[in-house]
């Protein structure tokens, strides 16, 4: 397998591990503010982080930058609406999903995937459907939790290429700014009481610099080496990785169903690494910052 290979494997999957962390920091802000109010906060410290970087004069980089940006906040965006009415558990479920539409939007695309990624994305779906689908009858929130699935299959697909394109700093900055400019269309039109007393600084500040500037930065990075279906198997960790600090911080014990489940997910990402020994086809190069 390549160092190369490898060092993205790394990184997919430490941005994996720190995103399964958000899911009591979110669940205890929403105590005090709206699903609007942390996006745009949240994304406010992320841009700030990559302020510097924003300075480049390349409209192709932006171009990229405004197109992944608008596919994370969708996906936000509509997560968010479909844990209104739907249980976090089958949302995980249904997110993950994009496990098996990436590899079947890249065999409509023309694209030949080899059978360890079919079969582990068979097997992390079914791992996901264990670990965390509670078998509740469908409703409104599962349909809006399927388009935060579509946004998570395009956004994989599309970063493989931008990545391997683009200087992955910038990129991240403009996909940030992006989300902020939207979450803050949101919050105006929502126009929600901002309540400051007990505000939440330091789990925002978390989100922020590390669940949405680093991950989203480590993701640029790692899928310049590994192809976008594999990457998507690996995302598939998170939900084991929840598990796993659910229990050590929540004392919630997984049952054998939800541990069948959680093995399958990380055989399956096992699986997916057997012909990974052949170099990924996008070759990095870097624009030019300067006018396009």
């Amino acid at each position: 397998m390549r160092r190369e290979h490898l060092l993205g494997v790394f990184y997919l999957s430490l941005a994996t591990l720190l995103w399964a962390t958000t899911f009591v920091v979110v669940k205890d802000s929403l105590k005090t503010l709206s699903a609007g109010q942390i996006t745009l906060v949240r994304f406010f410290f992320a841009t700030l982080c990559f302020a510097p970087f924003l300075w480049v004069r390349n409209r192709r980089l932006w171009a990229a930058g405004l197109e992944l940006g608008i596919y994370l906040f969708l996906a936000y965006f509509s997560q968010t609406i479909g844990l209104a009415s739907t249980s976090a558990s089958r949302s995980a479920f249904i997110t993950t999903l994009y496990v098996v539409m990436l590899p079947l939007l890249l065999g409509l695309l023309g694209q030949r995937l080899g059978w360890n990624i079919w079969l582990a994305a068979l097997l992390a779906i079914l791992g996901v459907g264990l670990l965390s689908y509670d078998g509740s009858p469908p409703g409104p929130g599962d349909f809006w939790t399927l388009l935060t699935a579509l946004s998570y299959t395009v956004y994989i697909w599309r970063i493989e290429g931008f990545a391997t394109r683009f200087p992955s700093l910038p990129l991240t900055g403009i996909q940030m700014l992006v989300v902020l400019l939207l979450a803050l269309g949101w919050v105006a039109w929502e126009q929600p009481r901002w309540n400051w007393e007990g505000f939440p600084w330091g789990s925002l500040i978390y989100l922020g610099l590390v669940a949405s500037a680093l991950c989203v930065w480590l993701q640029a990075l790692g899928q310049r080496f590994v192809p976008a279906a594999e990457a998507a198997i690996i995302y598939a960790l998170e939900p084991v990785y929840a598990s796993i600090f659910a229990y050590f911080l929540l004392h919630e014990r997984l049952g054998w169903q939800g541990r069948i489940g959680a093995a399958l997910i990380v055989l399956a990402t096992l699986v997916s690494q057997l012909l990974s020994a052949r170099p990924h086809s996008g070759q990095i190069t870097t624009e030019p910052s300067g006018e396009d």
